[in-house]
C-alpha cells in the first residue's frame, strides 16, 4: 500500500511539473520566467483562447493591448468578456464553460455567458415575445426565440476599436401580432479623454480601466406600426458578471414621491428578498451579489438614474453601467409571466442574483446588471436607439473610493460594510 501511495505521489508531481512547464516559458534574453496566460483560469488571455476553439472572435483593443473588448458575432454579437490589463488581466465577463465545452444545444436557453447581450423584452405577458399563444406562461413553455439565443448576427464593419453589427428576422408575440425586426449594434471601445468625459472627471494613469459604449437600434420593418393594442418591444440589455462573497451591487434612486403608492423598486420577482440581501439607504439601493440566493430587483422609470454599478471586493474591481433615460418616458414593457393589467409599466433598471433553484441545480453562479430601452411605438421605417455604457476599473482602494463617491456620492467603506450592519445575526 505505502508504494502505491508513493507511486501516486511521484505521478501526481510529474503532471503537475508538466503542467507548469507548458504554462511558462523562460526569456533567454532577461532569463525571465515568462508565464502563458491562455493556461491561467480567470485571465483574459484564458478565456480568449477557450472561446476561439468554439466561436469566431472580433475583439477590440487600445494601441498598448491593455484594454480589450471580445465579441461573439455568432452570439448575436454579444461582449462575452472584457479586460484592463491585457491578456494577463481578470476577465470581467461570466462565460459557462461547461455549456459551451459539450456542443450540444439546451431547451428553453444556451445560456453562454457574457458581460453584454442584446435581447428584446417583454418575457411575459400578452405581448410575449419568448411564449407561443395561447401557453400558460411557465417555464415548460418558456422560450428564448433562436434569434435572440444561438443566431448569429452579421459583422458589418471593423476597426481596431470599433464593430458593427446586424440582423433582420420576424417574430411573433402571445397575442399573434407579427414583428418585422431590423437590429443594428455597434460596439466601440472609449479611450481615455471619452472615459473622462463621459463621468465628468479624470482618472489617475495608476487606475487600470477599460470601458466601451453600445449603441443597440431597434427597427420596425413591418407594415404596421407598433402600438399598445398590438404590442411593443424593447431593448434589453443584460451583462452577466462572475459573483464573488464580496461583490455589491449599487444602484441610485430618485428620491422623489408623485403618487403616494409609487415604490422605489420591485423586489419579488421570485420572491421577497431578504432584509440581508437588500439594503435601501438614502437614495442607495444595495443588492448582495454572491451567485447564492436566486433573486431580482428592478427599478421604475420615475426612479431610475443614469449610472448603476458593482464592487467587487475581493478583486478590488468597480463595475460602472450608465444607460439612456430618455427624459419624461415611462412606458416601459412589463416582463412579469401573466396576463398584465398594465403591459407598459415596467421596470427601466433591473438586477440579478443567480442561485439554486427548487431542484438544487444552478445555471451560473453569475450577476447580472440590466437597463432597457423605453417600449418602441415605432411606425413602418421608424428606429429606436438605446446606448449602454459600461466601465471596468482596479486600482487600490483609496482610487477606487474616489471613483464611487463621484459617481454615487458614498464612500467605499459604506459600500463595503453595508451588509456587514444589515446581517440580522
Amino acid at each position: 500500500m505505502q508504494h502505491t501511495q508513493k507511486f501516486n505521489t511521484y505521478i501526481l508531481l510529474q503532471v503537475l511539473l508538466v503542467c507548469l512547464f507548458l504554462s511558462c516559458q523562460t526569456d533567454k534574453k532577461s532569463n525571465k520566467i515568462m508565464i502563458n496566460y491562455d493556461t491561467v483560469p480567470g485571465t483574459y488571455g484564458y478565456d480568449l483562447s477557450f472561446l476561439k476553439n468554439y466561436q469566431e472572435t472580433v475583439a477590440l483593443s487600445d494601441t498598448l493591448g491593455k484594454a480589450q473588448v471580445l465579441i461573439i458575432p455568432g452570439w448575436q454579437a454579444r461582449v462575452m468578456t472584457s479586460t484592463a490589463n491585457g491578456p494577463a488581466g481578470f476577465s470581467y465577463g461570466w462565460i459557462n464553460y461547461r455549456l459551451i465545452q459539450s456542443g450540444k444545444k439546451a431547451e428553453h436557453i444556451n445560456a453562454f455567458g457574457g458581460e453584454e447581450r442584446l435581447w428584446l423584452g417583454p418575457e411575459g405577458g400578452q405581448f410575449s415575445i419568448y411564449f407561443s399563444k395561447g401557453v400558460k406562461q411557465e417555464y415548460s413553455n418558456w422560450q428564448v426565440p433562436a434569434e435572440l439565443d444561438t443566431m448569429a448576427f452579421d459583422l458589418v464593419s471593423k476597426s481596431r476599436t470599433r464593430a458593427i453589427f446586424g440582423k433582420q428576422f420576424t417574430l411573433t408575440n402571445y397575442s399573434g401580432t407579427r414583428m418585422d425586426i431590423g437590429i443594428e449594434r455597434a460596439i466601440e471601445l472609449m479611450d481615455n479623454g471619452a472615459i473622462g468625459k463621459a463621468l465628468g472627471f479624470e482618472l489617475p494613469d495608476s487606475v487600470a480601466r477599460v470601458a466601451y459604449q453600445s449603441e443597440n437600434v431597434l427597427m420596425n420593418n413591418g407594415e404596421k406600426a407598433w402600438t399598445k393594442e398590438t404590442g411593443m418591444l424593447s431593448l434589453w440589455m443584460l451583462s452577466m458578471l462572475t459573483p464573488s462573497p464580496g461583490v455589491t451591487i449599487i444602484i441610485p434612486y430618485r428620491d422623489i414621491q408623485e403618487k403616494q403608492d409609487e415604490k422605489i423598486l420591485n423586489d419579488d420577482y421570485f420572491g421577497k428578498v431578504p432584509s440581508d440581501r437588500l439594503v435601501v439607504r438614502n437614495g442607495i439601493i444595495y443588492f448582495k451579489a454572491d451567485g447564492k440566493y436566486r433573486s431580482k430587483i428592478g427599478i421604475p422609470p420615475q426612479r431610475a438614474m443614469n449610472f448603476s454599478g458593482s464592487y467587487d471586493a475581493k478583486n478590488r474591481a468597480l463595475t460602472v453601467l450608465w444607460c439612456d433615460l430618455p427624459e419624461g418616458i415611462t412606458d416601459y414593457v412589463n416582463s412579469k409571466w401573466e396576463i398584465q393589467k398594465d403591459p407598459f409599466s415596467g421596470d427601466a433598471i433591473n438586477a440579478y442574483n443567480d442561485g439554486p433553484v427548487q431542484d438544487g441545480t444552478q445555471m451560473g453562479p453569475f450577476y447580472e446588471l440590466e437597463s432597457s430601452s423605453p417600449a418602441a411605438n415605432l411606425k413602418p421605417g421608424e428606429k429606436l436607439m438605446h446606448r449602454q455604457r459600461i466601465f471596468h476599473f482596479e486600482g487600490s482602494e483609496d482610487q477606487l473610493g474616489m471613483i464611487v463617491e463621484k459617481i454615487f456620492g458614498i464612500s467605499l467603506d459604506e459600500v463595503k460594510g453595508i451588509f456587514k450592519d444589515a446581517d440580522p445575526s
